[in-house]
């Protein structure tokens, strides 16, 4: 027999997928997700078992169509990853169509909200403070049930629904849904008019960046409603649940007018809209009427007391040297850009002869009007001509023909003055007024925490992931699909999380990119380095056997940083 005969060899490509399905196994999700939704009957996979499927197809950063899905597992060591004898073609389009369904049934935001947030105290990665904002995804296709709404809100989007658990887990609380939303066009934050979308919210917190609410919404929703009303959807939520912390709700200046309406019941901090006639005058005040302190990284900030809107608030000016910068060199750039246009205007209207002095005027102030950081030095000039062509008589005198302008730009130093000391500069305010909960140094350290919620989008919208743009035609399906990107920026944040802190523990580093060593590494980068991962199958005298090949020291030595089904994947034989 001979035994290296290619027939009796087969591969599947693993690479990184074990370290998914390990964390998948941590956070104990499919055991979680079988209790919410469970199956009556005989089902060749379970609920639980579908998300997995696409948290791992999510995660493989493939980008691959519901129906597609038994190919994409067809390539991959299913059995080895789910831990027990599994065929990719029970996960095909039916059956994850209906995984779909049930999730939207059940509750978007209330099945991702009764996970996370018990996930999230189990784990002890709860902070005290919620961080909101939203993205919008790309759909292709018709979406029929779009006719319903001419780009104004639909019935269901003004509305919200209540739904409760009914399988007696301690965490299953009245959740207020957002009812049906729908794909429609909107405000396009990847600048694609053209397309519907659906818009996305997110919440997350503590040093995981780790997300515990998320809402799925039409799409011409307005964040000015949306982040607020999902801040006091939460906070209900909290109240009913044991163990969760007094959030501090932040969110940027879209939350923050309505946000207002309700800070006799809820402690928000939020950056403050710059149309803010008090905000205004604050930000313009000169130096010398500030009392600045200084802070870290090239940070100052102002600290008054403020009653807008009849709301005790406490207002952070805050100076930025690197935002200052940035900022500065875009004044310069459009400094020079308005003078070389408004040269060019006056050089034009130089060239015009005007019937009389009031008509030049009126063109001059015209232009100057539209100046914001230039002052014109004008003259009007009378333009005289002879009457008949060829050399004037000796005692023949020119005829007044009109009046022409004459301009030189200068630039106005006051306005720009005016223009320099607004820039890096930008108010936060809080109505939470104990400083023993929240300092006034600690204010801006919470906001900057926000970037993680920014991370979040960014990681699902990344050209790697490729669920920015979602083909599925039933609303409903989108939004429960919006669920399990959530999840899978849930289960890629807790890993890198994870590996952060083992590796600061451990005092051990990993090589970056440039292979210098860290103790931060990105897990897009950890997933990157076990690409060659692959099981190899043996057939040999009706004999199979599985291993695992290419798993090289560095993947060892990750590996050891996670669980033991890591282990169980990469390094048991079957």
């Amino acid at each position: 027999m001979d035994l290296l005969n290619a027939k009796n060899f087969s591969g599947k490509v693993l690479d990184h997928l074990g370290l998914v399905a390990d964390k998948i196994d941590e956070l104990k999700l499919v055991q979680r997700i079988d209790e919410k939704l469970p199956l009556h009957g005989a089902c060749k996979v379970t609920m639980g078992e579908r998300v997995a499927a696409m948290i791992l197809n999510g995660l493989g950063f493939v980008d691959t169509r519901l129906y597609m899905f038994p190919e994409f597992l067809k390539n991959a060591p299913v059995s080895r990853l789910f831990g027990r004898e599994i065929d990719a073609g029970f996960f095909n389009d039916d059956s994850l169509g209906r995984c779909l369904d049930a999730i939207s049934d059940y509750g978007v935001t209330k099945l991702f909200t009764e996970l996370s947030f018990k996930i999230g105290v189990e784990k002890k990665l709860l902070a005290k403070s919620a961080h909101f904002d939203t993205s919008t995804l790309q759909l292709w296709g018709e979406y029929e049930d779009s006719s319903l709404s001419d780009g104004k809100p639909s019935e269901g989007e003004a509305g919200t629904c209540e739904m409760t658990g009914s399988t007696g887990d301690s965490t299953e609380q009245s959740v207020t849904e957002v009812k049906h939303p729908i794909p429609m066009r909107g405000y396009s934050k990847s600048h694609r008019h053209d397309l519907k979308q659906m818009v996305i919210n997110l919440a997350t917190t503590g040093r995981a960046a780790f997300p515990i609410w998320m809402e799925s919404h039409s799409g011409n929703a307005s964040d000015k409603k949306i982040l607020p009303d999902a801040a006091l959807r939460m906070r209900e939520f909290c109240r009913q649940l044991s163990g969760a912390p007094d959030f501090l709700y932040v969110g940027d200046a879209a939350m923050y007018d309505n946000i207002l309406k309700h800070s006799a019941g809820i402690k928000w901090l939020s950056r403050v809209p710059e149309n803010i006639l008090q905000a205004k005058k604050l930000i313009s005040r000169s130096d010398t009427e500030l009392k600045w302190n200084i802070l870290s990284d090239g940070y100052a900030c102002h600290i008054e007391k403020s009653n807008h809107s009849g709301v005790d608030q406490r207002w952070l000016l805050v100076f930025s040297e690197q935002a200052f910068k940035k900022e500065i060199a875009t004044l310069n750039r459009n400094i020079s850009k308005e003078h070389a246009e408004y040269e060019k205007k006056f050089w034009h209207i130089g060239n015009e002869v005007f019937s009389c002095q009031q008509d030049a005027q009126v063109s001059i102030n015209k232009i100057s009007k539209k100046m914001k950081y230039h002052q014109p030095k004008t003259k009007i000039l009378e333009v005289r001509k002879h009457e008949k062509s060829g050399r004037p008589q000796k005692d023949e005198k020119p005829v007044l023909k009109g009046y022409r302008v004459e301009c030189t730009l200068e630039k106005d130093e006051e306005k720009i003055a005016v223009a320099r000391s607004k820039k890096g500069r930008f108010i936060l305010a809080t109505n939470e007024l104990d400083e023993k909960k929240l300092s006034d140094f600690d204010m801006l350290p919470e906001y900057k925490a926000q970037s993680g919620t920014e991370s979040g989008f960014k990681f699902i919208k990344d050209d790697t992931f490729e669920l920015d743009s979602v083909f599925l035609k039933t609303p409903s399906r989108i939004s429960a699909l919006m669920m399990i990107m959530a999840l899978c920026l849930m289960v890629y944040g807790v890993s890198q999380h994870d590996l952060r802190q083992s590796l600061k523990i451990h005092g051990k580093t990993l090589p970056d990119q440039k292979r210098k060593p860290t103790d931060k590494p990105s897990m897009k980068w950890i997933y990157y380095l076990f690409r060659g991962a692959h099981e190899l199958t043996a057939n040999m005298g009706g004999i199979s056997k599985q291993i695992v090949i290419n798993v090289n020291e560095l993947m060892e030595e990750i590996i050891g940083y996670f669980g033991e089904r890591a282990r169980a994947i990469y390094f048991n034989t079957a």
